[in-house]
Protein backbone atom coordinates (compact mmCIF):
# COMPACT_ATOMS: atom_id res chain seq x y z
CA UNK A 1 0.00 0.00 0.00
CA UNK A 2 3.24 2.05 0.61
CA UNK A 3 4.67 1.69 -2.29
CA UNK A 4 1.47 2.02 -4.54
CA UNK A 5 1.25 5.54 -2.66
CA UNK A 6 4.55 6.85 -3.30
CA UNK A 7 3.61 5.92 -6.78
CA UNK A 8 0.62 7.93 -7.16
CA UNK A 9 2.51 10.80 -5.48
CA UNK A 10 5.48 10.14 -7.95
CA UNK A 11 2.98 10.83 -10.75
CA UNK A 12 1.07 13.23 -9.32
CA UNK A 13 4.51 15.04 -9.15
CA UNK A 14 5.28 14.42 -12.82
CA UNK A 15 2.01 15.64 -13.74
CA UNK A 16 2.21 18.74 -12.20
CA UNK A 17 5.71 19.58 -13.27
CA UNK A 18 4.04 19.05 -16.78
CA UNK A 19 1.74 21.69 -16.84
CA UNK A 20 3.74 24.10 -15.30
CA UNK A 21 4.37 27.49 -17.09
CA UNK A 22 7.01 27.50 -18.91
CA UNK A 23 9.77 29.82 -18.56
CA UNK A 24 8.90 32.22 -21.35
CA UNK A 25 7.80 31.37 -25.42
CA UNK A 26 8.46 32.79 -28.49
CA UNK A 27 5.41 33.18 -30.85
CA UNK A 28 6.00 34.33 -34.85
CA UNK A 29 2.51 35.93 -36.34
CA UNK A 30 2.74 35.99 -39.89
CA UNK A 31 0.16 38.01 -41.90
CA UNK A 32 -0.94 38.16 -45.79
CA UNK A 33 -3.38 40.09 -46.92
CA UNK A 34 -4.99 40.96 -50.40
CA UNK A 35 -3.27 38.59 -52.13
CA UNK A 36 -5.53 38.97 -55.13
CA UNK A 37 -4.56 36.30 -56.57
CA UNK A 38 -1.09 36.91 -56.57
CA UNK A 39 -0.65 32.52 -55.84
CA UNK A 40 2.52 32.49 -58.54
CA UNK A 41 5.80 34.44 -59.43
CA UNK A 42 4.32 35.06 -62.68
CA UNK A 43 1.95 37.95 -64.09
CA UNK A 44 -0.45 36.07 -66.29
CA UNK A 45 -1.99 39.65 -67.87
CA UNK A 46 1.35 40.67 -68.96
CA UNK A 47 3.14 37.33 -69.66
CA UNK A 48 6.19 37.92 -67.17
CA UNK A 49 7.98 37.11 -63.96
CA UNK A 50 7.01 38.72 -60.68
CA UNK A 51 8.95 39.18 -57.48
CA UNK A 52 5.99 38.59 -54.97
CA UNK A 53 3.65 35.81 -54.72
CA UNK A 54 2.58 33.28 -52.13
CA UNK A 55 5.32 30.88 -53.44
CA UNK A 56 7.68 33.50 -51.70
CA UNK A 57 5.96 33.68 -48.80
CA UNK A 58 6.05 30.11 -48.40
CA UNK A 59 9.74 30.52 -48.59
CA UNK A 60 9.84 32.78 -45.48
CA UNK A 61 6.82 31.08 -44.02
CA UNK A 62 9.34 27.83 -43.84
CA UNK A 63 12.14 29.23 -42.80
CA UNK A 64 10.85 31.20 -39.78
CA UNK A 65 8.86 27.40 -38.68
CA UNK A 66 12.38 25.78 -39.42
CA UNK A 67 12.94 27.28 -35.51
CA UNK A 68 12.61 24.73 -33.06
CA UNK A 69 12.65 27.14 -30.28
CA UNK A 70 10.16 28.85 -31.59
CA UNK A 71 6.34 28.52 -32.30
CA UNK A 72 4.77 30.24 -35.21
CA UNK A 73 0.81 31.39 -36.81
CA UNK A 74 0.16 31.65 -40.44
CA UNK A 75 -3.10 33.98 -40.99
CA UNK A 76 -4.64 35.67 -43.87
CA UNK A 77 -6.70 38.95 -43.83
CA UNK A 78 -9.03 38.37 -47.17
CA UNK A 79 -9.49 39.69 -50.81
CA UNK A 80 -7.60 36.70 -51.98
CA UNK A 81 -10.17 35.07 -54.58
CA UNK A 82 -10.77 38.27 -56.82
CA UNK A 83 -8.26 40.33 -59.30
CA UNK A 84 -5.95 37.70 -61.47
CA UNK A 85 -6.85 35.07 -64.01
CA UNK A 86 -5.70 32.50 -61.21
CA UNK A 87 -8.62 33.34 -59.03
CA UNK A 88 -11.55 33.83 -61.81
CA UNK A 89 -10.66 30.49 -63.42
CA UNK A 90 -11.41 28.49 -60.20
CA UNK A 91 -14.47 30.65 -59.21
CA UNK A 92 -16.37 31.30 -62.31
CA UNK A 93 -14.76 28.53 -65.03
CA UNK A 94 -13.37 24.90 -63.54
CA UNK A 95 -15.97 25.18 -60.58
CA UNK A 96 -15.56 21.13 -59.93
CA UNK A 97 -12.41 20.61 -59.22
CA UNK A 98 -11.18 21.73 -55.80
CA UNK A 99 -10.55 25.47 -55.59
CA UNK A 100 -6.94 26.58 -56.49
CA UNK A 101 -6.84 29.08 -53.08
CA UNK A 102 -8.16 26.30 -50.73
CA UNK A 103 -5.57 23.45 -52.14
CA UNK A 104 -3.10 26.49 -51.74
CA UNK A 105 -3.48 27.38 -48.55
CA UNK A 106 -3.91 24.31 -46.96
CA UNK A 107 -0.90 23.41 -48.15
CA UNK A 108 0.79 26.46 -46.66
CA UNK A 109 -0.60 25.48 -43.30
CA UNK A 110 -2.78 28.42 -42.93
CA UNK A 111 -4.30 28.65 -39.20
CA UNK A 112 -7.06 31.48 -39.92
CA UNK A 113 -8.23 33.78 -42.31
CA UNK A 114 -10.72 36.42 -42.09
CA UNK A 115 -12.87 37.18 -45.11
CA UNK A 116 -12.51 40.26 -47.20
CA UNK A 117 -15.30 42.24 -49.32
CA UNK A 118 -13.50 41.36 -52.52
CA UNK A 119 -13.82 37.42 -51.11
CA UNK A 120 -17.79 38.53 -50.88
CA UNK A 121 -18.01 39.95 -54.01
CA UNK A 122 -17.48 36.50 -56.17
CA UNK A 123 -20.78 35.50 -55.11
CA UNK A 124 -22.44 32.62 -52.63
CA UNK A 125 -21.22 29.91 -54.50
CA UNK A 126 -17.90 30.77 -54.45
CA UNK A 127 -17.10 31.43 -50.88
CA UNK A 128 -19.48 28.98 -49.50
CA UNK A 129 -17.73 26.70 -51.72
CA UNK A 130 -13.94 27.99 -49.97
CA UNK A 131 -15.19 27.88 -46.66
CA UNK A 132 -16.22 24.36 -46.80
CA UNK A 133 -13.05 23.28 -48.72
CA UNK A 134 -10.37 25.33 -46.17
CA UNK A 135 -8.79 22.87 -43.35
CA UNK A 136 -8.90 26.23 -40.97
CA UNK A 137 -12.00 29.17 -39.83
CA UNK A 138 -12.32 31.41 -42.06
CA UNK A 139 -14.02 34.21 -39.44
CA UNK A 140 -16.11 37.22 -39.75
CA UNK A 141 -17.77 38.16 -36.75
CA UNK A 142 -19.70 40.97 -37.91
CA UNK A 143 -21.11 39.19 -41.20
CA UNK A 144 -24.14 38.25 -39.66
CA UNK A 145 -27.36 36.18 -40.59
CA UNK A 146 -30.50 37.44 -41.03
CA UNK A 147 -32.71 34.56 -39.76
CA UNK A 148 -31.00 34.27 -36.26
CA UNK A 149 -28.14 37.13 -36.09
CA UNK A 150 -25.72 34.81 -35.75
CA UNK A 151 -22.62 35.14 -37.61
CA UNK A 152 -22.24 33.63 -40.80
CA UNK A 153 -18.70 32.98 -40.93
CA UNK A 154 -16.76 32.01 -37.87
CA UNK A 155 -16.55 34.76 -35.52
CA UNK A 156 -13.43 33.73 -34.21
CA UNK A 157 -10.73 30.68 -33.45
CA UNK A 158 -8.70 29.84 -30.29
CA UNK A 159 -4.70 27.69 -31.27
CA UNK A 160 -2.55 26.59 -29.08
CA UNK A 161 0.92 26.72 -29.01
CA UNK A 162 2.59 24.83 -25.93
CA UNK A 163 1.15 26.03 -22.60
CA UNK A 164 -0.03 29.66 -24.74
CA UNK A 165 -3.77 30.25 -25.93
CA UNK A 166 -4.22 32.29 -28.32
CA UNK A 167 -7.54 33.63 -29.51
CA UNK A 168 -7.91 34.97 -33.34
CA UNK A 169 -10.91 37.66 -33.74
CA UNK A 170 -11.94 38.21 -37.39
CA UNK A 171 -13.95 41.54 -38.51
CA UNK A 172 -14.83 42.04 -41.62
CA UNK A 173 -15.53 46.30 -43.54
CA UNK A 174 -18.98 47.01 -43.05
CA UNK A 175 -18.89 48.95 -46.55
CA UNK A 176 -19.15 45.84 -48.72
CA UNK A 177 -23.63 47.04 -49.02
CA UNK A 178 -21.96 50.43 -50.46
CA UNK A 179 -20.31 48.89 -53.18
CA UNK A 180 -21.91 45.10 -53.75
CA UNK A 181 -25.43 44.10 -54.66
CA UNK A 182 -27.30 42.12 -52.30
CA UNK A 183 -27.83 38.96 -54.45
CA UNK A 184 -23.59 38.60 -53.34
CA UNK A 185 -24.43 38.76 -49.59
CA UNK A 186 -28.22 37.20 -49.56
CA UNK A 187 -28.78 36.32 -46.06
CA UNK A 188 -26.18 38.45 -44.19
CA UNK A 189 -26.11 41.99 -43.12
CA UNK A 190 -22.56 43.57 -42.07
CA UNK A 191 -22.42 44.88 -38.59
CA UNK A 192 -20.46 48.18 -37.17
CA UNK A 193 -17.13 47.16 -36.42
CA UNK A 194 -16.30 48.43 -33.39
CA UNK A 195 -19.64 47.18 -31.23
CA UNK A 196 -19.18 43.73 -32.69
CA UNK A 197 -15.61 43.79 -31.19
CA UNK A 198 -16.09 45.05 -27.84
CA UNK A 199 -19.20 42.48 -27.67
CA UNK A 200 -16.53 39.46 -29.03
CA UNK A 201 -13.94 40.99 -27.26
CA UNK A 202 -15.58 40.73 -24.00
CA UNK A 203 -17.24 36.91 -24.36
CA UNK A 204 -13.81 35.95 -25.58
CA UNK A 205 -12.53 37.06 -22.16
CA UNK A 206 -14.70 35.77 -19.97
CA UNK A 207 -15.29 32.08 -21.93
CA UNK A 208 -11.79 31.42 -23.03
CA UNK A 209 -9.35 33.51 -20.77
CA UNK A 210 -6.64 33.68 -23.59
CA UNK A 211 -2.67 34.72 -23.05
CA UNK A 212 -3.16 36.59 -26.20
CA UNK A 213 -5.76 37.93 -28.31
CA UNK A 214 -4.98 39.12 -32.12
CA UNK A 215 -7.49 41.04 -34.24
CA UNK A 216 -7.30 40.27 -37.91
CA UNK A 217 -9.54 42.92 -39.72
CA UNK A 218 -10.13 43.41 -42.94
CA UNK A 219 -10.09 47.24 -42.78
CA UNK A 220 -7.42 50.13 -43.18
CA UNK A 221 -6.04 52.47 -40.93
CA UNK A 222 -7.36 55.44 -42.23
CA UNK A 223 -10.91 56.03 -40.73
CA UNK A 224 -11.71 59.23 -41.80
CA UNK A 225 -10.99 58.26 -46.02
CA UNK A 226 -13.64 59.70 -48.10
CA UNK A 227 -14.69 62.52 -45.67
CA UNK A 228 -15.80 59.70 -43.18
CA UNK A 229 -16.46 60.30 -39.24
CA UNK A 230 -15.27 58.23 -36.26
CA UNK A 231 -18.34 58.62 -34.94
CA UNK A 232 -20.65 57.29 -37.29
CA UNK A 233 -21.67 53.52 -37.47
CA UNK A 234 -20.18 50.70 -39.85
CA UNK A 235 -16.97 52.90 -40.71
CA UNK A 236 -15.23 51.10 -43.81
CA UNK A 237 -11.50 51.57 -41.91
CA UNK A 238 -12.05 51.11 -38.31
CA UNK A 239 -9.01 49.18 -37.19
CA UNK A 240 -7.35 51.85 -35.32
CA UNK A 241 -10.50 53.48 -34.00
CA UNK A 242 -10.91 49.81 -32.28
CA UNK A 243 -7.12 49.65 -31.52
CA UNK A 244 -7.75 52.68 -29.41
CA UNK A 245 -11.60 52.20 -27.97
CA UNK A 246 -11.39 48.22 -27.14
CA UNK A 247 -8.61 47.30 -24.58
CA UNK A 248 -7.48 43.64 -24.98
CA UNK A 249 -5.82 43.27 -27.75
CA UNK A 250 -2.27 42.68 -28.27
CA UNK A 251 -1.79 42.75 -31.81
CA UNK A 252 -4.19 44.21 -34.42
CA UNK A 253 -3.57 42.78 -38.11
CA UNK A 254 -4.98 45.08 -41.31
CA UNK A 255 -5.66 45.34 -44.59
CA UNK A 256 -8.12 46.25 -47.52
CA UNK A 257 -6.32 49.55 -48.01
CA UNK A 258 -3.56 48.34 -49.79
CA UNK A 259 -0.86 49.98 -47.38
CA UNK A 260 2.38 48.92 -45.98
CA UNK A 261 1.33 50.09 -42.07
CA UNK A 262 3.76 49.45 -38.98
CA UNK A 263 2.89 51.38 -35.66
CA UNK A 264 1.91 51.13 -31.95
CA UNK A 265 -1.46 52.51 -30.95
CA UNK A 266 -2.34 52.94 -27.01
CA UNK A 267 -5.38 52.07 -26.27
CA UNK A 268 -7.81 54.13 -23.68
CA UNK A 269 -5.98 51.57 -20.84
CA UNK A 270 -2.74 52.86 -21.74
CA UNK A 271 -1.45 49.62 -23.67
CA UNK A 272 0.27 49.54 -26.29
CA UNK A 273 -0.98 47.45 -29.47
CA UNK A 274 1.04 46.34 -32.43
CA UNK A 275 -0.59 47.22 -35.98
CA UNK A 276 0.52 45.70 -38.99
CA UNK A 277 -0.45 45.86 -42.97
CA UNK A 278 1.53 44.15 -45.62
CA UNK A 279 -0.26 46.11 -48.57
CA UNK A 280 -1.14 43.84 -51.43
CA UNK A 281 -0.14 41.01 -53.91
CA UNK A 282 2.14 39.17 -50.96
CA UNK A 283 4.80 42.01 -51.84
CA UNK A 284 5.18 41.73 -47.85
CA UNK A 285 4.64 39.52 -45.02
CA UNK A 286 3.81 41.21 -41.60
CA UNK A 287 6.01 39.19 -39.25
CA UNK A 288 5.00 40.30 -35.24
CA UNK A 289 7.06 38.73 -32.24
CA UNK A 290 5.58 38.01 -29.23
CA UNK A 291 7.80 37.08 -26.44
CA UNK A 292 6.44 35.73 -23.20
CA UNK A 293 8.69 35.25 -19.92
CA UNK A 294 6.41 34.05 -16.97
CA UNK A 295 6.28 36.25 -14.13
CA UNK A 296 6.05 33.63 -11.09
CA UNK A 297 5.65 36.71 -9.07
CA UNK A 298 2.68 37.73 -9.98
CA UNK A 299 1.56 34.61 -11.96
CA UNK A 300 1.39 36.10 -15.00
CA UNK A 301 2.92 36.76 -18.28
CA UNK A 302 4.83 39.34 -19.13
CA UNK A 303 4.77 40.05 -23.26
CA UNK A 304 6.52 42.18 -25.45
CA UNK A 305 5.35 42.36 -29.03
CA UNK A 306 7.39 43.71 -31.97
CA UNK A 307 6.51 43.80 -35.78
CA UNK A 308 7.91 44.34 -39.32
CA UNK A 309 7.09 44.26 -42.88
CA UNK A 310 8.89 41.58 -44.53
CA UNK A 311 9.47 42.42 -49.03
CA UNK A 312 9.37 39.08 -50.37
CA UNK A 313 11.04 40.42 -53.80
CA UNK A 314 14.28 38.86 -52.31
CA UNK A 315 13.16 36.01 -51.53
CA UNK A 316 13.13 33.23 -53.88
CA UNK A 317 10.55 30.48 -54.84
CA UNK A 318 9.90 27.59 -53.13
CA UNK A 319 10.33 24.83 -55.27
CA UNK A 320 7.76 22.42 -53.92
CA UNK A 321 5.71 25.16 -53.62
CA UNK A 322 5.81 25.23 -57.43
CA UNK A 323 6.15 21.59 -58.12
CA UNK A 324 2.83 21.31 -56.15
CA UNK A 325 0.72 23.65 -58.22
CA UNK A 326 2.77 23.31 -61.77
CA UNK A 327 -0.24 21.59 -63.43
CA UNK A 328 -2.33 24.94 -62.24
CA UNK A 329 -0.11 27.60 -63.59
CA UNK A 330 0.00 25.17 -66.90
CA UNK A 331 -3.96 25.35 -67.00
CA UNK A 332 -4.04 28.89 -66.33
CA UNK A 333 -1.42 30.02 -68.88
CA UNK A 334 -3.66 28.06 -71.38
CA UNK A 335 -7.08 29.73 -70.45
CA UNK A 336 -5.17 33.57 -70.34
CA UNK A 337 -3.48 32.84 -73.83
CA UNK A 338 -6.83 32.43 -75.19
CA UNK A 339 -7.82 34.73 -77.90
CA UNK A 340 -11.30 36.75 -77.54
CA UNK A 341 -11.14 38.98 -80.21
CA UNK A 342 -8.78 41.63 -82.34
CA UNK A 343 -7.82 45.32 -82.34
CA UNK A 344 -6.82 47.52 -85.24
CA UNK A 345 -4.89 49.72 -83.21
CA UNK A 346 -3.53 50.30 -79.59
CA UNK A 347 -6.01 50.97 -76.75
CA UNK A 348 -4.01 52.86 -74.18
CA UNK A 349 -5.68 54.00 -70.57
CA UNK A 350 -3.65 56.67 -70.17
CA UNK A 351 -5.59 58.63 -72.53
CA UNK A 352 -8.61 58.37 -70.07
CA UNK A 353 -7.31 61.17 -67.89
CA UNK A 354 -7.11 64.09 -70.23
CA UNK A 355 -10.12 63.82 -72.18
CA UNK A 356 -12.65 61.71 -74.37
CA UNK A 357 -10.59 58.54 -75.70
CA UNK A 358 -11.04 54.89 -77.40
CA UNK A 359 -10.03 52.88 -74.08
CA UNK A 360 -13.03 54.37 -71.78
CA UNK A 361 -15.35 54.86 -74.80
CA UNK A 362 -15.22 50.85 -75.66
CA UNK A 363 -16.33 50.28 -71.99
CA UNK A 364 -19.19 52.75 -72.40
CA UNK A 365 -20.41 51.11 -75.64
CA UNK A 366 -20.63 47.91 -73.95
CA UNK A 367 -22.59 49.19 -71.21
CA UNK A 368 -24.75 50.95 -73.36
CA UNK A 369 -25.35 47.92 -75.97
CA UNK A 370 -25.89 45.40 -72.30
CA UNK A 371 -28.49 47.90 -70.46
CA UNK A 372 -30.17 49.79 -73.44
CA UNK A 373 -29.74 52.78 -70.90
CA UNK A 374 -29.46 56.66 -72.55
CA UNK A 375 -26.65 57.48 -70.47
CA UNK A 376 -23.18 55.68 -69.50
CA UNK A 377 -20.77 56.14 -66.94
CA UNK A 378 -17.35 54.98 -66.15
CA UNK A 379 -14.33 55.32 -64.84
CA UNK A 380 -10.71 54.06 -65.81
CA UNK A 381 -9.55 50.94 -63.77
CA UNK A 382 -5.96 50.62 -64.83
CA UNK A 383 -3.65 53.66 -64.18
CA UNK A 384 -1.45 52.41 -67.03
CA UNK A 385 -2.96 49.53 -69.28
CA UNK A 386 -1.54 49.60 -73.21
CA UNK A 387 -2.96 46.76 -75.03
CA UNK A 388 -1.70 46.66 -78.81
CA UNK A 389 -3.04 46.47 -81.94
CA UNK A 390 -3.67 42.71 -82.71
CA UNK A 391 -5.04 39.80 -81.38
CA UNK A 392 -6.92 40.52 -77.25
CA UNK A 393 -6.04 37.94 -75.27
CA UNK A 394 -7.81 36.72 -72.01
CA UNK A 395 -5.40 38.11 -70.02
CA UNK A 396 -5.15 41.47 -71.66
CA UNK A 397 -9.15 41.72 -70.66
CA UNK A 398 -7.55 41.64 -67.10
CA UNK A 399 -5.68 44.65 -67.74
CA UNK A 400 -8.49 46.43 -69.52
CA UNK A 401 -11.35 46.05 -66.62
CA UNK A 402 -9.71 44.78 -63.43
CA UNK A 403 -13.00 44.11 -60.74
CA UNK A 404 -15.49 41.34 -60.89
CA UNK A 405 -18.28 44.56 -61.25
CA UNK A 406 -22.01 43.89 -62.41
CA UNK A 407 -23.65 46.19 -64.57
CA UNK A 408 -26.32 48.02 -63.38
CA UNK A 409 -29.23 49.98 -64.74
CA UNK A 410 -30.32 53.22 -62.82
CA UNK A 411 -33.20 55.60 -62.94
CA UNK A 412 -31.85 59.32 -62.06
CA UNK A 413 -32.86 63.12 -62.77
CA UNK A 414 -31.02 64.96 -65.07
CA UNK A 415 -30.11 67.39 -62.14
CA UNK A 416 -28.68 64.22 -60.27
CA UNK A 417 -26.68 63.34 -63.43
CA UNK A 418 -25.24 67.09 -63.62
CA UNK A 419 -24.11 66.80 -59.88
CA UNK A 420 -22.90 63.22 -60.75
CA UNK A 421 -20.46 64.82 -63.09
CA UNK A 422 -19.40 67.96 -61.34
CA UNK A 423 -18.95 65.40 -57.79
CA UNK A 424 -16.56 63.40 -60.31
CA UNK A 425 -14.67 65.59 -61.65
CA UNK A 426 -14.26 67.87 -58.29
CA UNK A 427 -12.17 64.58 -57.73
CA UNK A 428 -10.14 64.85 -61.25
CA UNK A 429 -9.74 68.40 -61.62
CA UNK A 430 -7.26 70.81 -59.70
CA UNK A 431 -9.58 73.09 -58.28
CA UNK A 432 -7.53 76.25 -59.75
CA UNK A 433 -5.75 75.31 -62.91
CA UNK A 434 -3.55 78.37 -64.32
CA UNK A 435 -1.32 78.64 -67.05
CA UNK A 436 1.50 77.25 -64.87
CA UNK A 437 -0.23 74.55 -62.68
CA UNK A 438 -1.98 71.74 -63.41
CA UNK A 439 -5.09 70.46 -65.02
CA UNK A 440 -5.02 66.90 -62.11
CA UNK A 441 -5.49 67.35 -58.88
CA UNK A 442 -2.09 66.08 -57.35
CA UNK A 443 -1.05 65.00 -53.44
CA UNK A 444 0.94 66.94 -51.62
CA UNK A 445 4.17 65.57 -52.65
CA UNK A 446 3.22 66.54 -56.61
CA UNK A 447 3.93 63.30 -58.14
CA UNK A 448 0.97 61.51 -57.65
CA UNK A 449 -2.69 61.87 -58.02
CA UNK A 450 -4.71 63.36 -54.94
CA UNK A 451 -7.72 61.09 -55.35
CA UNK A 452 -8.22 57.37 -56.28
CA UNK A 453 -8.38 57.69 -60.53
CA UNK A 454 -11.09 54.49 -60.29
CA UNK A 455 -13.54 57.51 -59.33
CA UNK A 456 -12.69 59.29 -62.35
CA UNK A 457 -16.64 58.64 -63.74
CA UNK A 458 -16.95 60.25 -67.52
CA UNK A 459 -20.16 60.08 -69.22
CA UNK A 460 -21.19 58.60 -72.24
CA UNK A 461 -24.65 59.22 -74.34
CA UNK A 462 -24.35 63.22 -73.42
CA UNK A 463 -22.66 66.00 -75.22
CA UNK A 464 -21.07 68.65 -72.39
CA UNK A 465 -18.22 70.51 -71.68
CA UNK A 466 -16.14 70.84 -68.07
CA UNK A 467 -14.47 74.38 -68.06
CA UNK A 468 -11.37 74.85 -65.98
CA UNK A 469 -12.12 78.03 -65.41
CA UNK A 470 -14.98 77.60 -63.19
CA UNK A 471 -15.33 76.58 -59.38
CA UNK A 472 -16.16 73.19 -58.66
CA UNK A 473 -19.84 72.24 -58.89
CA UNK A 474 -20.13 74.93 -62.11
CA UNK A 475 -17.82 73.33 -64.55
CA UNK A 476 -20.46 70.91 -66.72
CA UNK A 477 -22.41 72.49 -69.19
CA UNK A 478 -24.47 69.57 -70.83
CA UNK A 479 -26.02 70.58 -74.15
CA UNK A 480 -27.95 67.26 -75.24
CA UNK A 481 -28.33 63.96 -75.68
CA UNK A 482 -25.93 61.65 -78.47
CA UNK A 483 -28.50 60.41 -79.77
CA UNK A 484 -30.07 64.30 -80.73
CA UNK A 485 -32.67 64.46 -77.82
CA UNK A 486 -32.52 67.68 -75.60
CA UNK A 487 -31.28 67.23 -72.09
CA UNK A 488 -33.60 68.12 -69.06
CA UNK A 489 -32.42 68.34 -65.86
CA UNK A 490 -36.28 67.86 -64.47
CA UNK A 491 -36.67 64.65 -66.55
CA UNK A 492 -35.63 61.09 -65.74
CA UNK A 493 -33.25 58.59 -67.72
CA UNK A 494 -31.86 55.31 -67.44
CA UNK A 495 -28.18 55.02 -66.67
CA UNK A 496 -25.37 52.47 -67.14
CA UNK A 497 -23.07 51.88 -64.53
CA UNK A 498 -21.03 49.27 -62.32
CA UNK A 499 -22.20 47.65 -59.46
CA UNK A 500 -19.50 49.26 -57.26
CA UNK A 501 -20.87 52.44 -58.46
CA UNK A 502 -24.41 51.88 -57.76
CA UNK A 503 -24.27 50.45 -54.24
CA UNK A 504 -22.71 54.18 -53.44
CA UNK A 505 -18.57 53.59 -53.98
CA UNK A 506 -16.77 56.50 -54.54
CA UNK A 507 -19.61 58.90 -52.98
CA UNK A 508 -20.82 59.56 -56.78
CA UNK A 509 -24.39 59.08 -56.09
CA UNK A 510 -24.63 59.82 -52.43
CA UNK A 511 -22.35 62.91 -51.86
CA UNK A 512 -22.48 63.76 -55.88
CA UNK A 513 -26.16 63.48 -57.10
CA UNK A 514 -26.97 63.74 -53.10
CA UNK A 515 -29.66 60.41 -52.96
CA UNK A 516 -29.63 58.92 -49.57
CA UNK A 517 -27.63 55.85 -49.61
CA UNK A 518 -31.06 53.36 -47.88
CA UNK A 519 -32.90 54.79 -51.82
CA UNK A 520 -30.26 53.77 -54.02
CA UNK A 521 -31.58 50.51 -54.45
CA UNK A 522 -35.26 51.76 -55.09
CA UNK A 523 -33.17 53.76 -58.45
CA UNK A 524 -32.06 50.17 -59.80
CA UNK A 525 -34.25 48.88 -62.98
CA UNK A 526 -31.95 46.12 -62.92
CA UNK A 527 -28.39 44.29 -63.25
CA UNK A 528 -26.85 41.69 -64.91
CA UNK A 529 -26.12 38.24 -63.49
CA UNK A 530 -22.20 37.90 -65.08
CA UNK A 531 -19.45 40.22 -64.56
CA UNK A 532 -18.82 43.13 -66.74
CA UNK A 533 -15.99 41.70 -68.17
CA UNK A 534 -17.13 38.76 -69.38
CA UNK A 535 -19.87 41.07 -71.76
CA UNK A 536 -16.55 42.93 -72.64
CA UNK A 537 -14.93 39.88 -74.21
CA UNK A 538 -18.07 38.63 -75.74
CA UNK A 539 -18.54 41.77 -77.35
CA UNK A 540 -15.01 42.18 -78.99
CA UNK A 541 -15.77 38.37 -79.77
CA UNK A 542 -18.48 39.30 -81.72
CA UNK A 543 -16.65 41.82 -83.54
CA UNK A 544 -13.54 40.04 -84.44
CA UNK A 545 -11.89 42.95 -85.52
CA UNK A 546 -12.79 46.03 -83.39
CA UNK A 547 -11.87 49.33 -84.48
CA UNK A 548 -11.17 51.58 -81.80
CA UNK A 549 -12.96 55.14 -81.86
CA UNK A 550 -13.53 58.16 -79.92
CA UNK A 551 -16.90 60.60 -80.52
CA UNK A 552 -15.60 63.01 -78.83
CA UNK A 553 -18.98 63.63 -76.74
CA UNK A 554 -17.28 65.96 -74.05
CA UNK A 555 -14.52 67.72 -73.81
CA UNK A 556 -11.99 70.31 -71.14
CA UNK A 557 -12.22 73.93 -72.02
CA UNK A 558 -10.73 76.25 -72.67
CA UNK A 559 -9.12 74.21 -75.08
CA UNK A 560 -5.74 75.80 -75.24
CA UNK A 561 -5.18 75.83 -71.48
CA UNK A 562 -6.45 71.99 -71.05
CA UNK A 563 -4.01 71.00 -73.28
CA UNK A 564 -1.20 73.32 -72.34
CA UNK A 565 -1.65 71.84 -68.83
CA UNK A 566 -1.72 68.02 -70.19
CA UNK A 567 1.42 67.63 -71.22
CA UNK A 568 2.84 68.62 -68.20
CA UNK A 569 0.72 66.38 -65.95
CA UNK A 570 1.37 63.28 -68.78
CA UNK A 571 5.49 63.89 -68.10
CA UNK A 572 4.68 63.99 -64.47
CA UNK A 573 2.64 60.83 -64.35
CA UNK A 574 3.74 58.76 -66.77
CA UNK A 575 7.52 59.94 -67.10
CA UNK A 576 7.51 60.86 -71.05
CA UNK A 577 5.79 63.36 -73.48
CA UNK A 578 2.61 62.06 -74.33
Amino acid sequence: MKKILLLLIAISVILTSCHQKHENYVINVLETSDVHGQIFPYNFVYGDTADHSLAQVYTYVKHVRSQASEATILLDNGDIIQGDPTVYYYNFIDTTDKHLVARVFNFMGYDAATVGNHDIEAGHAVYDRLRNEFDFPWLSANAVRTDNGQPYFRPYTILKRGDIKIAILGLTTPGIPHWLPKNLYKGMVFKDMIETARYWVKYIKENENPDILIGLFHAGHDWSYGGADSSECCNENASLLIAQRIPGFDIILIGHDHDEFVTYVVNNKGDSVLVLDPASKARFISHAVITLTWDSKNKQYIKHVTGKLVATDTIKPDPGFIKEFWSDFLKIKTYISDTVGFLSQELDSRQAFFGDNAFLDLIHRVQLQVSGADISFAAPLKFNAQIPAGPVTVGEMFSLYRYENMLYTMRLKGSEIKDYLEYSYSLWLDDKPQIDGHLLEFAPDGHRLKNKYYNFDSGEGLLYSVDLTKPEGERITITGLTDGRTFDTAAYYTVAINSYRGNGGGGHLTRGAHIPQDSLSSRLIKSTDKDLRLYIMQYLEKQKVYEPTVNNNWQFVPEKLAQKLEQKDYQILFGTQK
